[in-house]
């Protein structure tokens, strides 16, 4: 591996900030040195660089001026790679031109640098030029890295490979055949491998989300199309695997609006890749109705519609979501030649912790994305390193054959560790003591047939160790578990027959409490080819002896020959986050600012009723039996085209929840009834069960909880005075509950705004946030509208003060 690393120094300052445990501060190798930026690319090293322990979104502050669809992958020289969408990212340094599908490196996930871009004018392919490249994914398999993007001029996905995450690529073709099989968008690929070896294809956008198997080489879908998901704006797929399900994380409601981006991360889990997937609530992704399991949304900072994300994993086990987001105050690109007449949404990358709490993962336990200095990934080890130094000083070898390890090198990992080959288990192993809860990974390889390459743990002499093998005579991850020279039992999982024993995988183990879980994969992307969970014995983590500070050393191991290894090490188990941020909450009635629809005086209003109508009365409203009846009409409420009648009376002041129940049961497109938070006809808030269809569905509908906002646009050329967008929420019934949570940011002006759905009124979907500027008093409104047909049946409006 090529980084190298000085820790002391950092880890000095930021114990002294009180920014990192003091259990992190084992010095391993040096900081990485990264090879220069190809010479054609501007001079683009941020110099906003993170205080060290801590990061700040955006992540490419600096360095680059946009980088949508963001993906992320550790390569074998120990850095980490991200890839993104065509686009100008070099606007403030004078360049107008797109680079396309652009490289970003980084030694610790938060200080990254330029490392140039997948194709140029030149080298672009000839079956897609004219066309942009979107939504790369990449993957290492079989000892390269497969770069699968998005070629929305020809309606397909592209794959590229290359023997280093920078290059030089080699254009393998279309993915996908023509037609497809799939009644979508050919793009927003990706790519997952599951624990038999099968390899699938995940595609899709506007509106339905697709899955194929792969052929042996993962260049081509072959065999049955399945769609898994469908929803309104749809796309972004990727997929991860967690125990013993399949998550499929997606983004809807759309990317690329600026300022009324309504993009978010959701999330369905499945027990087989191809599904069915279901949200939080058991809902199926392919029925015809929005859904929950909101993984991530905007929260009211300067972040608006965070999504299209990718996964990556820190040194101690921690999940990371990379996704874009817009910025509030700059959420527009300068147009250029390329494209004189399209608008561009600025998206740099973000990065934020991902959690999994009750099954289910969540960005920052449900806080969303984050501004201001945060704790950084772990991207250090407590103990371990690499051979970037070309030499073994600072590792030690024991057991036989303690003569027999050596350097090598190649093109992509640089130097690592290889043993010539003998009967009994080597080891080689670090000086320095691993936590006790701990997790380890080695990138390992097997050249030989006879062969075993290991990651050991609890390592204190070759008659105590913990040791995971991959064992390529017995086909097999291996682990044993050896105390006082004898072992305590193998436990045996067949690899996948199409496993490459001469490439790199990575192995993890994580022990926790004494039990321990393995994993082999090819990228460290969740998608491990072998899993094994065992419970250790006290006396193989140190437990048996009261160890306060550890179980022994970290290693790698060889038996018979062909052994080769790199990055290896340890560190501090992360400490998982369990239960979710307080959701908003209401507080006491506010009996002044609701209605209970219990007497016949609102239709037409009366003298001293609280409700007055703006282009009303509506025809056929009716007050009776404790329920306001009222059949839609077909009226707007929509930029300039402002038709419909709205029922409105005062808000209170301060922060308050408005709350409808709504029976309505919407029969044809664009039929809509629910709640507002109004100014006036171009600035509002709404919470709506909306009837909307699908872009590419052939004539399916949804029923969807919508929830929009109107207002004016921020500066653009042409001038755009109005602007409408949507976000989608949870799953819809004939009968909701509707939430509006107000909010006003006296420090900003502005109108803050959370909706959240529920279809029993006691279990919440919470939306995002979406803001206007405005210090005016708004107004709570009813509205019933679009096309005519269907009938909204409000129950009650009630009014809470918020807590």
């Amino acid at each position: 591996m090529r980084r190298t690393w000085t820790r002391t120094a950092l880890l000095l300052c930021a114990l002294l900030a009180g920014l990192l445990p003091l259990s992190s501060a084992t010095a391993a190798d040096p900081a990485p040195t990264p090879d220069p930026a190809p010479a054609s690319a501007p001079a683009s090293a941020s110099d906003k660089k993170s205080a060290p322990g801590t990061y700040a979104n955006p992540v490419t502050d600096g360095v680059v001026d946009t980088f949508p669809d963001p993906v992320t992958i550790r390569g074998k020289d120990g850095y980490w790679y991200s890839y993104g969408t065509q686009n100008p990212v070099f606007q403030t340094g004078g360049e107008q031109g797109e680079r396309m599908l652009p490289i970003l490196r980084s030694g610790d996930l938060a200080n990254w640098e330029y490392a140039g871009e997948v194709f140029t004018p030149e080298t672009q392919p000839e079956w897609h030029r004219g066309s942009r490249l979107w939504a790369p994914d990449i993957r290492y398999n079989d000892g390269r890295y497969t770069l699968y993007y998005s070629v929305p001029g020809r309606d397909t996905v592209g794959a590229a490979t290359a023997p280093t995450p920078t290059g030089p690529w080699t254009d393998t073709g279309p993915v996908l055949p023509a037609p497809s099989g799939c009644p979508t968008g050919g793009i927003d690929q990706a790519q997952f491998t599951d624990r038999d070896g099968r390899t699938y294809l995940y595609w899709g956008s506007y509106d339905i989300l697709c899955v194929a198997e792969m052929n042996a080489d993962r260049t081509r879908i072959t065999g049955e199309v399945t769609k898994v998901a469908q929803g309104r704006r749809m796309e972004g797929a990727f997929v991860v695997r967690r125990d013993d399900h399949y998550y499929l994380f997606y983004s809807d409601a759309g990317c690329c609006d600026g300022a009324y981006s309504g993009y978010q991360v959701k999330a369905g889990r499945s027990t087989s890749p191809t599904g069915p997937f279901r949200d939080d609530e058991g809902v199926d992704l392919m029925a015809p109705t929005s859904k929950g399991a909101i993984v991530l949304g905007a929260n009211g900072n300067r972040w608006i519609g965070p999504g299209h994300n990718g996964l990556t994993t820190d040194l101690a086990g921690q999940d990371w979501l990379v996704y874009h987001g817009i910025p509030a105050d700059d959420p527009d690109l300068d147009r250029f030649p390329e494209l004189p007449d399209r608008q561009l949404t600025r998206r740099p990358m973000l990065m934020d912790r991902l959690d999994w709490i009750g099954g289910w993962p969540v960005v920052r336990a449900g806080a969303g994305p984050s501004e201001g200095p945060q704790r950084a990934p772990v991207t250090d080890w407590d103990a371990g390193g690499t051979f970037a130094g070309g030499s073994l000083d600072g590792w030690r070898a024991e057991g036989a054959g303690t003569g027999g390890w050596a350097v090598a090198d190649d093109a992509d990992s640089g130097p690592y560790a290889t043993h010539g080959g003998g009967a009994g288990a080597a080891f080689l192993v670090t000086g320095d003591t691993a936590p006790r809860d701990l997790r380890a990974e080695a990138d390992l390889r097997v050249a030989a047939a006879d062969g075993a390459a290991g990651l050991t743990v609890a390592y204190r002499d070759p008659r105590n160790h913990t040791t995971a093998w991959l064992d390529r005579a017995r086909g097999a991850l291996v682990t044993d578990v050896v105390v006082g020279g004898r072992s305590r039992g193998e436990q045996v999982t067949p690899l996948p027959a199409s496993y490459d024993w001469d490439s790199w995988h990575n192995v993890t183990a994580e022990i926790r409490g004494g039990r321990m879980t393995v994993e082999v994969s090819g990228d460290r992307l969740r998608d491990a080819v072998a899993a094994q969970e065992r419970k250790l014995p006290g006396a193989a983590t140190g437990a048996a002896t009261g160890a306060a500070t550890g179980a022994g050393a970290v290693g790698t191991a060889a038996r018979g020959g062909g052994a080769a290894a790199d990055n290896v090490g340890a560190a501090r188990l992360y400490e998982p986050v369990t239960k979710r941020v307080p959701e908003p909450a209401t507080g006491r009635l506010l009996p002044g600012y609701g209605d209970e629809f219990d007497s016949a005086a609102v239709p037409g209003t009366e003298p001293g009723s609280p409700w007055r109508w703006l282009r009303g009365p509506a025809p056929g409203v009716t007050a009776d039996g404790g329920r306001l009846v009222w059949p839609t009409q077909n009226g707007e409420l929509h930029l300039n085209n402002n038709t419909a009648s709205v029922l409105l009376r005062d808000a209170p002041e301060g922060d308050y929840t408005v709350t409808a129940k709504l029976g309505f049961d919407p029969a044809r497109p664009n039929q809509q009834a629910g709640l507002l938070l109004y100014a006036d006809d171009d600035k509002y808030f709404k919470m709506t069960h909306s009837a909307l269809p699908l872009n590419r569905g052939g004539g399916t509908v949804l029923d969807v909880s919508e929830f929009g906002k109107e207002g004016a646009r921020p500066t653009t050329s042409p001038p755009t005075p109005v602007a409408n967008a949507p976000m989608f929420g949870g799953p819809t019934a004939d009968t909701m509950w509707l939430r509006l949570s107000y909010h006003h940011d006296a420090g900003n002006g502005e109108h803050e705004v959370r909706a959240a759905t529920s279809r029993d009124g006691r279990t919440w979907v919470h939306n995002g946030v979406w803001t206007l500027p405005g210090d005016e008093r708004l107004r709570i409104g009813l509205v019933s509208m679009n096309k005519e047909g269907a009938v909204a049946k409000f129950d009650y409006v009630r009014t809470h003060r918020s807590r």
